[in-house]
């Protein structure tokens, strides 16, 4: 401990060294940028405030990063030994920072950014300074930024000016949804928003040509009282210059797909390396599709015509071709896609027109437009046929530690029309922490066959919907042997699920088919009798599973990377009800039985749902706070008295209630009883959790959390247990444990590797009067680590 303590020393002493020396070689008269800051406008409203955090954006000089409260990094730099180009200063210059000096000039053009920044969101009698202050410690400088955002403009009317006559009659319905509205601050990101809405609005309606240069706004501001009137002007198109060299407009032009090539084995290099690659080509006319290939195709031509919503003669449609691409990708057989458009040349003699007549208020006008033609050329390259994958896997929790090895195999075609087959196989080894030696071994393996079709199969003819995107459907079957200490069991299943999502965040499964068979083998009788619990007894045993389970999921984060997001899950299943239905018209309980059974085993009734509500609130460019709502529920009926085991709730563990291990809190407050393989399970869970996350150094990040929640029964069970475990409203707020604790999270770019250190606060299971935990002690946390957010 001595030695511990002075090792903590020396380095607190170093890092207050570090903090001395680096201004030694700064030279007279500069001084080392220690600290900028920005004070917003405090007078403002609260709702028109700009707060600090978007000014920061727009200083142009900004200090060393720091550790610990001191400037280590620039430190290590100036440990470098200019005169040496060796390995060791190489990485002292690349690990540190050269010092950020002050620059009076940069920090001018700070201030007038944040001046000019003001005028863009609409403060136009803004003005801001700087104050320097290098007097406090020597040779360092904080500056200090000061705003002032004065007045609003305020946006007094809108009008429209249509120099493009034919666009009127399309924009006009869609005015409802303007943002530029009275009342508003006149904000030029707000203009600059409303002129992407209105291109994308006419991207969707054939303009493939109409860009945001075609909008334009005209601001008065001569009425003063600082009011602003805004004139949206939807400008005509550029066709070219007269002798004159002044320019011709005219009305923009929609545009229809005339044909369609879709190379499904495009190859880039191959297209650009061989030039007799064109003429090897053949090309298969399918349903309006130009399938441009080499040799056999390896996909069926209907494939690729569910995968394209798109038909010659279609008028053009960004959000169709959007999600072409996206249904293309979605199928697993390409690596990459990309679409692109040829403008077809107009023929002299020929011209489309499209007319439309009662346009505005004038109905006897008839305005016009020209029509125009594309070719849509689909490029998409494939992905390897054929893949193997091998992964070991290590795993902790409080009961064992383990190892888990997975060897795969993936067939991304195997029946030409894009269908994944995929087979892997799992053995895994863990070394269980009890007393008795015999009971410290557990094994499992077990295989997993699987057959994805990117559409649905039903026995029917289907159409596609709109609303319906990426249709998949997946056929599963998978065995699995586990051979613990107290128990050996073999669990099989069998399943068909339907996937599919909508057009913007929301994704669905349905699962038909859901078939899961738990014989246990063996069940140590000693450890069944130390589980008090009868109701918990009773989902060991073996039985069938027969039913099915709808999922619905929504996620805006990858829509909004870096910003606001939120995610819902909720999942719904039932099982029994047919089975029983049959066995009660047919059939009679097994003799010397009060259940049903099938295939020799009970069949399991119940019905099970949870909704899951998490949203993460961004306080900065990388903090954020993230909270999350849980709920779940099971109830068993009819042929069943509990709720088969792998289908009850749990609390504990790294993304769940942190200060416990997994299965190690609950239910309700039953006292907790020494055995060495946890059991806390629960038909019922109600959970909350709040994270607070901040950046730390590099991929580096930390967080504060604190958890809230248990497990319960729904209802009263023979078990001594019965009261203490059962959920009642009244007072089910006295049975919540809580808890807080760090983490650190390390984001390597394709996942996030996650360690928590969970504190119990408040042990539901203790006795009365000793559930407060007032003392610390090393028994009363948990670590836990986890791969990606906890939620």
């Amino acid at each position: 401990m001595f030695r511990v303590r002075r090792i903590g020393l020396i380095v607190l002493l170093g890092l207050a060294g570090s903090a001395c020396s680096v201004t030694r070689r700064i030279p007279d008269g500069e001084y080392l940028l220690q600290k900028v800051t920005v004070e917003p406008d405090r007078s403002a409203p609260r709702k028109q405030r700009i707060p600090a955090e978007e000014l920061e954006k727009y200083v142009r000089q900004t200090p060393n990063k720091r550790f610990l409260g001191t400037n280590f990094y620039v430190w290590l730099y100036e440990q470098a030994d200019p005169a040496k180009n060796n390995k060791w200063n190489e990485w002292k210059r690349r690990i540190g920072e050269q010092p950020v000096i002050l620059d009076l000039d940069l920090t001018r053009k700070s201030a007038e950014n944040l001046k000019v920044y003001m005028d863009t969101k609409g403060f136009f009698a803004s003005h801001s300074s700087f104050e320097v202050d290098t007097v406090s410690r020597r040779k360092r400088a904080r500056v200090t930024y000061r705003v002032r955002q004065g007045e609003p403009y305020l946006i007094d009317s809108v009008s429209y000016d249509f120099r493009d006559k034919f666009l009127e009659q399309i924009l006009a319905p869609d005015t409802v949804n303007t943002l530029v509205r009275p009342g508003r601050i006149f904000d030029i990101t707000m203009l600059d928003s409303e002129r992407e809405r209105i291109a994308a609005y006419l991207k969707e309606r054939g303009y493939y040509n109409f860009s945001v240069n075609d909008v334009e706004f005209l601001a008065d501001t001569l009425s003063g009282d600082h009011r602003v009137g805004v004139r949206i002007v939807i400008k005509q198109h550029l066709t070219g210059y007269d002798e004159r060299g002044q320019a011709v407009m005219d009305n923009n032009m929609v545009y229809r797909i005339q044909r369609i090539n879709l190379f499904p084995d495009y190859d880039p290099l191959a297209f650009r390396n061989d030039s007799t690659l064109v003429s090897r080509l053949d090309t298969l006319y399918y349903r309006g599709l130009n399938i441009i290939y080499e040799g056999r195709p390896n996909l069926r031509p209907s494939i690729l015509r569910q995968a394209v919503p798109l038909y010659p003669n279609y008028v053009y449609n960004s959000a169709q071709v959007n999600r072409t691409y996206t249904d293309l990708m979605s199928m697993g057989y390409f690596r990459s896609a990309r679409i692109a458009f040829v403008e077809e040349p107009q023929q002299v003699d020929v011209t489309n027109y499209v007319s439309y007549i009662g346009a505005s208020a004038d109905s006897t006008r008839t305005d016009y437009t020209r029509e125009g033609y594309l070719t849509c050329n689909i490029l998409c390259t494939p992905a390897l046929k054929q893949s193997f994958k091998a992964e070991l896997e290590a795993s902790t929790t409080s009961s064992f530690y383990g190892l888990k090895a997975t060897l795969g195999y993936q067939n991304r075609n195997i029946f030409r029309g894009a269908e994944s087959f995929d087979v892997s196989l799992t053995a895994g080894y863990e070394f269980m922490k009890a007393r008795d030696a015999k009971k410290k071994r557990a094994t499992e393996f077990g295989g997993t066959v699987g057959l994805t079709f990117p559409r649905f199969l039903v026995p029917w003819r289907t159409r596609r919907y709109r609303s319906v995107n990426q249709p998949k459907t997946k056929v599963e079957l998978s065995i699995n042997f586990q051979d613990r200490p107290y128990y050996r069991r073999t669990l099989s299943s069998a399943g068909m699920t339907y996937l599919w999502t909508n057009s913007r965040y929301s994704s669905f499964s349905l699962r038909p088919i859901n078939i899961n068979v738990i014989d246990v083998g063996y069940l140590d009788q000693s450890f069944l009798e130390n589980t008090h619990n009868e109701y918990l007894r009773h989902s060991y045993e073996p039985q069938f599973i027969g039913g099915l389970s709808f999922g619905y999921g929504y996620n805006n984060q990858f829509k909004h990377l870096g910003g606001n997001a939120t995610v819902i899950r909720f999942n719904a299943e039932t099982a029994g009800n047919l089975i029983d239905g049959v066995e009660h018209l047919f059939y009679k309980p097994a003799p010397g039985k009060d259940y049903y059974t099938i295939f020799g085993l009970q069949y399991a009734q119940y019905v099970r749902a949870d909704l899951s509500l998490s949203r993460k609130i961004m306080l900065g460019e990388k903090s954020a706070v993230a909270w999350r709502l849980y709920g779940g529920v099971a109830i068993a009926y009819g042929n069943s008295t509990s709720v088969p085991f792998d289908r009850l709730f749990y609390a504990g563990g790294s993304n769940s209630m942190r200060g416990w291990s997994p299965r190690t809190l609950g239910p309700g407050s039953v006292p907790i009883t020494d055995t060495e393989f946890p059991t806390q399970l629960g038909d019922m869970k109600l959970e909350a959790n709040l994270e607070f996350r901040f950046p730390i150094w590099g991929i580096v990040h930390g967080a504060t959390f604190f958890d809230v929640g248990n497990i319960w029964y729904v209802k009263n069970d023979p078990s001594e247990y019965s009261t203490a475990a059962v959920f009642h409203f009244r007072d089910f707020y006295k049975q919540l444990g809580f808890n807080t604790g760090l983490g650190l999270r390390f984001d390597i770019k394709f996942a996030v590797l996650r360690l928590d250190w969970g504190i119990q606060l408040h042990n539901p299971n203790n006795p009365a009067g000793k559930r407060w935990i007032r003392n610390f002690r090393w028994k009363n946390t948990a670590l836990n680590f986890g791969v990606g957010y906890p939620f």
